[in-house]
């Protein structure tokens, strides 16, 4: 047989994984409140038509208290209800429209973790996602215990099992599996031991978050996670064990449309001076025909938040 066979691995990915994973346990809340000290914690929910979910995780984040000095929904342009609800359990909600209006308003997640630094005091900030079906507070300790404990700590991306979704609750979703892992673990070996790249709960320091880029849509966890590691080295990030977690599921098409996104975000970080073609096509059926449907997937990055008139930090 010709060659040697690699099965293992790459030994930064396996070195990072043991030293900087834990599990949510480890940050019991009273520890994690005793090192807060005068660190500003803000907790951050993007959402776009989560009436069902949010005023329940807005008022779960709540029960923490003193721990999280202010809790901001960002709207991505709902059309049901998410900013009432989202405010009547004690949120104060913003619609990304109204966030730095002079730099338009583009669709998208990426789009409303940028501008929450915008409407944010925090030091710390940690995003949740706002579908959710089972939240609970120790997601908010559990990424915010190695961030209190340790400054060198950058950024702490969570991962859980995801039970009934498939055999592997244990990994990723779909688009992880397909697309991200394989994606990262070709062009960036030494983020193999990311448990969930593609993960929506994490925390991360203002002064790092305010010097990346932020990808468009779905490609925003990806976009971070490889920036962080390149500025600042793989130390910068760690991650927590969060338990299990449920959330709403979308169609396959939908994740076709989020795997394509993150190809875009990680392209342009493998290959800045290559293109790809910047649309997905799709077919839908229609009584007896098939027609294509054509979507938008290449958006350029929002800059830096610190280079922004008008922001400050």
């Amino acid at each position: 047989m010709g060659g040697a066979s690699v099965s293992f691995m790459h030994h930064t990915a396996a070195d990072w994984f043991t030293r900087r994973t834990t599990r949510w346990t480890n940050w019991p809340a009273e520890e994690v409140l005793a090192a807060k000290g005068d660190t500003r914690v803000s907790v951050v929910l993007p959402a776009l038509d989560e009436e069902p979910t949010v005023g329940e995780i807005v008022a779960g984040v709540r029960t923490l208290g003193p721990l999280v000095d202010e809790l901001i929904v960002v709207d991505s342009g709902s059309v049901d209800r998410t900013a009432e609800v989202a405010a009547a359990a004690g949120a104060t909600v913003h619609h990304r429209d109204d966030i730095l209006p002079a730099t338009g308003s583009r669709p998208g997640k990426g789009e409303v973790l940028w501008k929450a630094l915008a409407v944010t005091k925090g030091d710390i900030l940690v995003y949740v996602d706002a579908d959710l079906t089972d939240f609970r507070p120790h997601f908010v300790t559990g990424l915010l215990g190695p961030l209190l404990a340790d400054p060198a700590t950058l950024m702490v991306k969570a991962f859980y099992d995801r039970p009934l979704l498939d055999v592997s609750a244990a990994g990723g979703g779909r688009v992880t599996e397909l697309a991200a892992r394989p994606l990262l673990n070709a062009y960036f070996p030494e983020l193999a031991g990311v448990v969930q790249p593609l993960a929506g709960e994490y925390a991360a320091r203002r002064t790092l978050l305010e010097t990346l880029p932020f990808a468009a849509g779905y490609g925003v966890e990806t976009g971070l996670l490889i920036d962080a590691w390149r500025g600042h080295g793989l130390d910068a990030v760690a991650q927590v064990d969060l338990g299990q977690r449920t959330h709403g599921h979308q169609d396959t098409a939908a994740l076709g449309r989020m795997a394509a996104t993150i190809l875009q975000t990680i392209n342009a970080r493998v290959e800045p001076r290559h293109s790809l073609w910047p649309t997905l096509t799709q077919f839908e059926r229609h009584d007896s025909a098939v027609v294509p449907r054509e979507t938008p997937v290449a958006h350029p990055d929002r800059p830096p938040m610190r280079t922004i008139p008008g922001y400050s930090s």
